[in-house]
C-alpha cells in the first residue's frame, strides 16, 4: 500500500462569524488548502465533509457536504458526509487516508466546518446533550458524580451561568483525578494559562489574550474545579487538508509535503475508572505509535483535545508524555510549554484557539503541518520532526465515545 502525504492545508479564523454561512466558511478553507497545495478543484478525486451541528441548528440534514461544495465545482466525484461528534474532522481525515491507501484515488480532500453561533442559543444545548447516551442520562451522571465524591469546592463557590453538559462531565473526571493523584486547581490553571499564552502567537485564534495562572484561577467558575478560561468556547470556522499518494508527489512541492505516518480511529472498551491503561485514547495512541514505528519520546509537538484544561492533563498521560497521574505536574513545571520538553497545543488549543466541533480535528492537522514545515512563525517548535494529534468526540460510560490519534512526520 502506498504512502500518503498532506500537501495542502487551509483554515479560517475561529470565533464568531455572523456574516458567513457554512458555505462561505467551507469555501474559504477549501480554496486556501487547494491553493496551498498548488492544485485545482478538478484534481480532487474524492471529498470527506465533516459537520456535526448544521442539521440540528439549520435543518440541513443528510447532504450537507454536497450542498456546501457543489457550487465550488465539486461535481461527479464522491462526497462523503462525516459526523462523529467532536472527532468528526479527524475521522474525515482518517477516511481520506484509508481511501488513498486502498488505491481508489490519487488526490483527495478532507474538510470540516461548523457554524455554531446563531440567534437561537437554545438550539445548541440539545446538540451537546446528544453527544451522550440519551437513554441513560441519569445513570451516566450518577456514575460520574460518584467518581468525584469527597472532592468539594471551597465554601461559597458555585457554578455560574449556562454551560454545556460536557463541562460537568469534565469537572467530574477532574475531581476523580484530584482525588486519585492529588492534581490541583493550580495545575489546571497552568494548562489554561499556557494555552492562552500560545494563542497570542496564532492570528487565527478565537482568543489572543495572555492570562496568568492567578487570572485563570480567579475567573468565573463554570463547573468546579473548572473556571471559564479552562473551558473551550464554541466557534464558527472551517479547516481543510489536501492529501495525495506518493506516486503523485511529482505534481506538488515535495519540500513542503508532510507524511501521514499513522492514523488510528477507535472506540472504547468496558473498563473500570481505575483501569486507565484501557482508556480509549491510550489504546489508540499505542496503536498509532506501533504503526508509525515511533514512541512518545520521538514526538516534537502535540495537539491535544483540550475541551477543558483537565482534558489536556488526561491526554498528556494517555499519549505517554508522562506516567498516569503526572499530567498536572508536567504542565506546572513548564514541560508542555513552547520551548519545553514536549510542547502541547502551541496553537492555543481548544481553550483559546477555539472549538468548531467538526473542524477541530482538521485544525489540529493544519497546526502540525505548519510546525513540521517550519512555517509556524513565532510559535514555531524548533527542529520539529514528528507531530501527534489526539481528537476525541462524544461521551460513553466514563470516557470519549470516539477517538482518533494521528502521527505526521517529515
Amino acid at each position: 500500500m502506498t504512502e500518503v502525504y498532506v500537501v495542502g492545508i487551509g483554515m479560517t479564523p475561529l470565533g464568531k462569524s455572523p456574516e458567513k454561512s457554512v458555505k462561505d466558511l467551507t469555501r474559504e478553507a477549501v480554496i486556501a488548502a487547494v491553493n496551498d497545495a498548488g492544485c485545482a478543484i478538478k484534481d480532487i478525486g474524492a471529498v470527506w465533509f465533516a459537520n456535526a451541528a448544521q442539521g440540528a441548528l439549520e435543518g440541513q440534514y443528510n447532504i450537507a457536504g454536497q450542498v456546501a461544495l457543489r457550487s465550488m465545482g465539486f461535481q461527479e466525484v464522491p462526497i462523503v458526509n462525516v459526523e462523529n461528534a467532536c472527532a468528526s474532522g479527524s475521522t474525515a481525515f482518517h477516511e481520506a487516508y484509508v481511501h488513498l491507501r486502498a488505491g481508489l484515488s490519487e488526490v483527495v480532500l478532507a474538510v470540516g466546518c461548523e457554524k455554531l453561533f446563531g440567534p437561537d442559543k437554545e438550539k445548541s444545548m440539545p446538540l451537546f446533550m446528544g453527544g451522550t447516551d440519551v437513554h441513560q442520562l441519569q445513570e451516566t451522571f450518577m456514575r460520574l458524580v460518584s467518581l468525584g465524591e469527597g472532592v468539594t469546592p471551597p465554601d461559597g463557590v458555585e457554578a455560574q451561568g449556562p454551560r454545556s453538559v460536557f463541562m460537568d462531565i469534565y469537572a467530574a473526571l477532574a475531581k476523580f483525578h484530584m482525588k486519585t493523584f492529588g492534581t490541583t486547581m493550580r495545575q489546571l490553571a497552568a494548562v489554561s494559562s499556557k494555552n492562552h499564552f500560545h494563542s497570542t502567537m496564532n492570528p487565527l485564534s478565537q482568543f489572543q489574550k495572555d492570562m496568568s495562572i492567578d487570572e485563570v484561577l480567579n475567573a468565573r467558575v463554570v463547573s468546579w474545579p473548572l473556571t471559564l478560561p479552562m473551558c473551550s468556547p464554541i466557534s464558527d470556522g472551517a479547516a481543510a487538508a489536501v492529501l495525495c499518494t506518493k506516486d503523485t508527489m511529482s505534481r506538488f512541492e515535495k519540500s513542503r509535503a508532510v507524511r501521514v505516518l499513522a492514523t488510528v480511529l477507535g472506540t472504547g472498551v468496558d473498563r473500570t475508572p481505575q483501569e486507565l491503561e484501557k482508556h480509549i485514547c491510550h489504546l489508540a495512541a499505542l496503536k498509532a505509535y506501533e504503526r508509525a514505528g515511533l514512541g512518545p519520546k520521538d514526538m516534537s509537538v502535540a495537539e491535544l483535545h483540550d475541551a477543558t484544561a483537565f482534558a489536556e492533563i488526561q491526554q498528556s498521560e494517555n499519549l505517554g508524555f508522562c506516567e498516569f497521574g503526572q499530567g498536572g505536574w508536567i504542565a506546572e513545571r513548564g514541560e508542555t510549554r513552547l520551548g519545553g520538553r514536549i510542547p502541547v497545543n502551541v496553537s492555543g488549543g481548544l481553550e483559546s484557539k477555539g472549538h468548531p466541533i467538526a473542524a477541530t480535528g482538521l485544525a489540529q492537522i493544519c497546526e502540525l503541518v505548519l510546525q513540521l514545515r517550519g512555517e509556524a512563525g513565532d510559535r514555531q517548535v524548533r527542529n520539529a520532526r514528528f507531530g501527534i494529534a489526539e481528537n476525541g468526540g462524544g461521551f460513553y460510560g466514563i470516557e470519549e465515545a470516539a477517538a482518533c490519534v494521528t502521527i505526521l512526520g517529515r
